[in-house]
């Protein structure tokens, strides 16, 4: 599996509205910018909201959900969605996204989208929530 960069591990969530409820495993996806790259705010914007349609006409659970970096404030906003792992990641490549969050009870870990998947358990799900 290729290295992930270290922004995967010290990424942080918050949502706008307290969630009584999560569930038993559930992945957050964004559709801003892989990092490095570079979009227009039109196509992040464009992105997003295709995301949020697709996610719509798929009627899952869904919560809105921020990840940022606590060093320097970036973030994304994006959604924790109760899809299975694979569908998560393909989802991820359908948005350009190099990797997603996959929590199961708590355990968050992050995995890239591509061929190389796989699970690399970052720590608490609840540890890493503002």
């Amino acid at each position: 599996m290729s290295s992930l960069p270290d922004v995967y591990l010290q990424t942080r969530f918050r949502s706008s509205a307290p969630v009584l409820q999560w569930p038993k495993a559930f992945a957050i996806i964004t559709a801003w910018p892989t990092t490095g790259e570079i979009w227009s705010e039109e196509e992040i914007q464009i992105q997003a909201k295709l995301l949020q349609e697709v996610l719509e006409q798929r009627n899952v659970w869904r919560v809105e959900l921020t990840g940022y970096s606590p060093t320097d404030g970036h973030s994304e906003p994006g959604w924790a969605v109760d899809l299975n792992f694979d569908e998560a990641c393909t989802l991820g490549l359908c948005f350009r996204q190099h990797a997603i969050y996959w929590i199961v009870e708590d355990k968050l870990f992050v995995s890239l989208c591509d061929s190389e998947r796989q699970c690399v358990e970052v720590g608490s799900f609840r540890e890493y929530m503002d």
